[in-house]
């Protein structure tokens, strides 16, 4: 059992003396104890350790005398609190809180805290409990007055705002962390809780009154912090303390998930990795806590041996150290020298340092933590066996000397009657005894302490110097580079060590100035550090090399990334997720400057900001088409880049960033159409039909873009249609209408897709227009409307499907999509529209599906993406002339959800989520620009399903 002097020592005449007050004023009391029969003379002698050493159990004693007796009568003090039994006291302290108003929920909760901390109290002062029972206790209470507070918080705002929701309707849970003692389950007697709101989504709840998330939470969280801190006639529950939460005292009470993963990945310090280690979620959701593991885990435990945090951490210490010398409170046992926190940080330090390849080493509880340490051969048994006793009796001393008055101290007394109850219950024979023993634990520890951290800081500086030490050797090989990064942790690193090698033994290097050489020479060590970071770091450190060529010679890029920790990781992480960012950032250098603003990175631009931010770079642009071809592809750039980034980061859904591309293409088109319009119009003036008014051009979108899913290499298929047949031009050099509308879609494609020094806007396929690469360039709408009525194909109805008006005449884009209308609800033979698209995709799968022995081709595999758009379209095709509704929209999602609407498809809810996995996983492979084969054994059952549908709602009817 735990230290307690009445084990070995009488007590002292000065606490036999309080104890006997405490008789006198108590005679029920000890006549209660009196009649536990067997059990009433060590009871008795248990209330002599408790009172003697613990004036808060005392004076609660006499001011509440049931709490004891009801203690006393229901065994709770000889035995300890099983998970089940804090359960039901949840579960009841709750369902009183729920009833309660709000003064006497504060009151029943500190009720329950003062019964539960006199029964601790009396447990560890009487030597009935472990320390880490004790600690396990006090944790286990903190948990459930947090839970009942917060459950209490969020049903008291949901009355009046309704229940907070995402974008999509969904609610949005609240998480609340645990960090420091609390979230290590090692709460000590009279400490704050240190806390960290966060819920999972933006939005605003459902309620008449609705709010933004943001401030839902907020407010339940200052109603939650009244429950637990406001000092009341029966005191307080427990002290929260939010200050570790992102930006501290100055930052909202509670961020949404995607900011605070944009907070830690771009702001997050070392003192905050160590924080996390801690971090134990008390409320939220499975679904949500395991969403906050998924984006902290790698800020907290890098998947690298990780010695530059010993620095960090030593730093902190340091702070921590001249703090203490400044205050005077050398015998402070928490954060003087040889104190607690000494032990913290060693132990803490060595995870952060190895838990990331370590797994066993994340652990949240120090001894644990020591005794994984040890088991993994990082500290010597001896020296571990040392540690542990001296952190116990460290905790042992900081409970105690905390019980006394339930104060949140860890200064030694000095002298009197807290002193010699102190040295009594740690069984010492007087205080200064126990000083002895203090002072001999505060130099084992500190000397620890310094050296480990010393061997580490060796350590470290040798992993720094073996970069600089070969960088410095001109005639250094490729392979002595392909040592330092494999040394390094590089298991995919042969490629970035030939390109570094080259890097620095070619003209390039010598040809850069000297400043830019330092540049270079200081930035590299943490760029490499950073790349391993992430799971393909040879692939990422490759890349991002590439970027440093293409700016090295600009010093103020160099400069920009040395100086700017969040730019850097910014930059290695968007090379790591994309071969695509990487080839951009390295053609255009320019596109760094988007880095330097976060908010570039969490939020993809509008439609309106696009368009705002493109009329300006044009109106400069002064007519100048070189400047106007060189806007439009800038544009496009930066905007994809801040798309890509948002998506890279998680701060944007797969289909808002479709939709976002999408509406970037569609604002380029338009400015292109606008200059090609001021060009030809400059040569021939306007087009003007026969009936003499200016006559009309529209650009209708087919496929990806069409279907509002455009990706990031996506071209555009499109089509040009006018209404000037039988005109002509207005101007001097007049020309019939189709040869300026040809001209027209001429110049339109050239400011799109020719490439300059800046590349190409898009690419653009006009295939799709009637005769196809045979036929007119721009077709009058009325021969366009007797092709598609007359001559056409079923496949090229099918890729109506697909198609809408994206620029241009809105007159004319109406008239397209009533004609779209009339030719999508024409009544069909089910049979023979089944046949026929059965019949184009296997020839589509023959010619494009690509076999390779255990993948599976994601597009043109059976049960694919493509399975999936041609059973909608076969569907649209055979029945829109019934359910018009369903060629509405010109999106596969949309479409899918009209089809489950109409009971054509009852199965559309799944086939929706399927396509969204198919897309996102199709998606992930684009970034990495990997073709779309997945393993074999991937989606076996969602194939399964489309197979079968498409077996259904194809096969069956397809005329033999």
């Amino acid at each position: 059992m735990t230290n307690r002097g009445s084990d070995q020592l009488p007590l002292p005449p000065e606490l036999q003396a309080r104890v006997s007050a405490f008789e006198e004023d108590c005679p029920e009391l000890l006549t209660s104890l009196t009649n536990q029969g067997e059990n009433a003379g060590l009871l008795r002698q248990q209330l002599q350790s408790v009172v003697a050493c613990s004036e808060f159990s005392a004076n609660l004693m006499r001011r509440q005398p049931e709490l004891i007796s009801s203690l006393i009568e229901q065994g709770d003090l000889l035995s300890l609190r099983s998970p089940e039994k804090w359960r039901s006291i949840e579960s009841n302290l709750s369902a009183e809180v729920a009833v309660a108003d709000f003064s006497q929920a504060q009151q029943r909760l500190r009720y329950r805290r003062q019964r539960e901390m006199l029964r601790i109290a009396w447990r560890d002062l009487a030597g009935l409990s472990e320390l880490e029972e004790s600690l396990a206790d006090l944790s286990a209470l903190a948990d459930c007055c947090i839970r009942v507070a917060v459950s209490r918080s969020l049903d008291e705002i949901a009355i009046r705002h309704g229940r907070p929701c995402d974008k999509a309707g969904n609610q949005s849970d609240l998480v609340v962390i645990a960090m420091g003692k609390l979230g290590g389950g090692e709460l000590n007697f009279s400490s704050d809780i240190d806390l960290i709101f966060l819920h999972q989504s933006a939005g605003e709840s459902d309620g008449d009154k609705p709010l933004d998330n943001g401030e839902y939470f907020a407010r339940v969280i200052r109603k939650c912090i009244a429950l637990l801190s406001d000092r009341t006639p029966d005191g307080f529950v427990f002290r929260v303390d939010t200050r570790l939460r992102p930006f501290g005292d100055s930052g909202p009470m509670s961020m949404n998930f995607s900011q605070a993963e944009q907070y830690y990945l771009t702001h997050g310090r070392e003192w905050e990795r160590y924080a996390w280690i801690k971090a134990r979620a008390v409320v939220g959701t499975p679904e949500a806590v395991a969403e906050l593991n998924d984006f902290m885990r790698p800020f907290v435990y890098r998947r690298y041996l990780d010695f530059g945090v010993f620095a960090a951490i030593r730093d902190m210490k340091a702070m921590i150290e001249q703090e203490i010398r400044q205050s005077g409170e050398e015998h402070n046992i928490k954060l003087g020298l040889g104190g607690i926190r000494e032990i913290e940080f060693m132990v803490q330090a060595m995870q952060l340092v190895r838990a990331g390849q370590e797994t066993v080493l994340q652990e949240r509880r120090l001894l644990p933590a020591l005794v994984a340490l040890e088991k993994g051969g990082h500290i010597d048994s001896a020296v571990a066996e040392q540690l542990r006793a001296d952190y116990c009796w460290l905790r042992h001393c900081e409970n105690r000397l905390q019980a006394w008055a339930d104060e949140q101290t860890h200064h030694l007394p000095e002298e009197g009657l807290r002193g010699a109850a102190l040295a009594w219950s740690m069984g010492c024979a007087s205080l200064t005894a126990l000083m002895a023993e203090w002072a001999q634990v505060r130099q084992r520890v500190h000397a620890r302490f310094e050296q480990i951290f010393a061997a580490a800081e060796e350590e470290d500086d040798a992993q720094a110097d073996s970069f600089h030490l070969l960088w410095r050797k001109p005639d250094a090989s490729a392979e002595q580079y392909l040592q330092l990064v494999a040394e390094l942790g590089f298991t995919d690193g042969e490629d970035a060590a030939k390109r570094l090698h080259a890097l620095r033994s070619g003209a390039y290097y010598r040809g850069l100035p000297e400043n830019a050489r330092r540049q270079l020479e200081q930035l590299l060590p943490r760029l490499l550090d950073d790349c391993l970071g992430h799971d393909n770091a040879g692939d990422s450190l490759l890349r991002c090399l590439q970027v440093l060529e293409a700016i090295g010679g600009r010093t103020t890029y160099l400069t920009l990334l040395n100086e700017n920790a969040s730019v850097l990781s910014t930059l290695t992480r968007l090379c790591a997720a994309s071969p695509w960012i990487a080839r951009m950032l390295s053609q255009q250098p320019i596109l760094l400057d988007e880095l330097l603003d976060p908010r570039n990175l969490e939020h993809p631009p509008s439609r309106e900001a696009c368009e705002t931010e493109l009329n300006g770079m044009l109106t400069a642009a002064a007519g100048d088409t070189e400047l106007e071809m060189e806007a439009l592809r800038r544009l496009r750039q930066t905007a994809m880049l801040r798309v890509a980034s948002s998506d890279v980061m998680g701060h944007v859904r797969l289909m808002v960033v479709s939709d976002h591309l999408s509406a970037l293409a569609e604002v380029c088109i338009a400015a292109a159409l606008r200059i090609a319009e001021q060009h030809i119009g400059e040569r021939f003036g306007t087009a003007i039909r026969s009936d003499g008014e200016p006559a009309h051009f529209a650009v209708i979108a087919f496929g990806k873009l069409g279907g509002i899913e455009l990706g990031y290499g996506s071209d555009l298929d499109l089509v040009f249609l006018h209404d000037g047949a039988g005109g002509s031009s207005n101007g001097e050099r007049e020309v019939d209408n189709q040869t300026w509308f040809t001209r027209l879609g001429q110049r339109l494609i050239h400011l799109i897709s020719q490439p300059t020094a800046a590349g190409y806007a898009y690419e653009v396929d006009m295939r799709l227009r009637p005769s196809g690469a045979s036929g007119l360039l721009v077709s009058d709408f009325s021969l366009y409307q007797n092709y598609q009525h007359s001559k056409a194909w079923l496949w090229e109805h099918q890729a109506l499907v697909r198609a809408r008006c994206v620029a241009g005449s809105d007159a004319l884009g109406a008239r397209f999509t009533e004609l779209r209308r009339e030719l999508l609800c024409k009544p069909r033979d089910t049979a023979a529209v089944a046949s026929e698209v059965l019949s184009m995709r296997e020839k589509m799968r023959q010619s494009l599906e690509k076999k390779e022995s255990g993948l599976f081709d994601l597009k043109q595999g059976v049960g694919g993406v493509t399975d999936i758009e041609f059973l909608v379209q076969c569907l649209l095709l055979s029945r829109a002339a019934e359910f018009p509704q369903l060629i509405e929209f010109t999106d596969n999602i949309r479409q899918l959800e009209a089809l489950g609407a109409v009971g054509l498809l009852p199965e559309a809810e799944q086939v929706m989520e399927i396509y969204r996995a198919y897309r996102r996983r199709r998606h992930a492979l684009d970034l990495q620009e990997k073709p779309v084969l997945v393993p074999d054994q991937e989606f076996q059952s969602e194939r399964e399903l489309i197979a079968s549908l498409w077996s259904t709602h194809v096969e069956q009817y397809a005329s033999p």
